[in-house]
């Protein structure tokens, strides 16, 4: 794809940073315990209001959204909404969604140009709740259908991890690496 990537552990590397990756797995309230504490949480926010471009992936697209019933904690509040535990009927149906599920564009972005219908790799107990569908992208079904890919100006983010997707997830990372921000 020939770009650099850059590890930014601070504020200073990440106000340098011309677009951002920003994964995550584990707990919302932990993560943004850890966020707080380097300054990390306002300089995410800062770059979204400088329009970097900002691929949110998993809980590092989970944390973007208002809240989280994980910890009950707040969260960056980029994108208006809630994070959400799954609870199921059917108690074949595992938590945490684990493993490879298809994707339903539901609208066009740059980062989802072709990957409607490819097959992405999952790995969550927890899901977006939008308080608007505008920003709803993607959908993925797991006993009911839920929002995986979002996006609001220049953030998008996955609640699938591209990085673990094969040549589905390369091309998304792709899409976003060439993708100017806009939409």
């Amino acid at each position: 794809m020939g770009s650099n990537a850059y590890l930014c552990k601070d504020v200073a590397s990440l106000t340098k940073a011309q677009r951002i990756i920003f994964p995550g797995v584990g707990a919302a309230d932990s993560a943004m315990t850890s966020l707080k504490k380097s300054g990390l949480d306002n300089a995410l926010i800062e770059a979204y209001r400088q329009g970097v471009p900002i691929l949110g992936i998993c809980l590092g697209m989970q944390i973007s959204l208002s809240s989280s019933e994980e910890g009950a904690t707040v969260t960056l509040n980029m994108i208006p909404g809630s994070v959400c535990r799954f609870s199921f009927n059917k108690p074949e149906l595992k938590i945490p969604h684990m493993g490879w599920n298809t994707l339903k564009v539901l609208k066009d972005h740059p980062v989802l140009e072709n990957t409607d219908g490819e097959y992405f790799y999952f790995v969550h107990s927890y899901y977006p709740r939008l308080d608007s569908h505008v920003h709803a992208y993607g959908q993925t079904t797991y006993e009911t259908d839920f929002i995986s890919a979002l996006g609001q100006g220049n953030f998008f983010g996955t609640q699938f991890h591209p990085e673990k997707s094969a040549e589905a997830g390369l091309r998304l990372i792709g899409n976003f690496l060439s993708w100017d921000g806009k939409c």
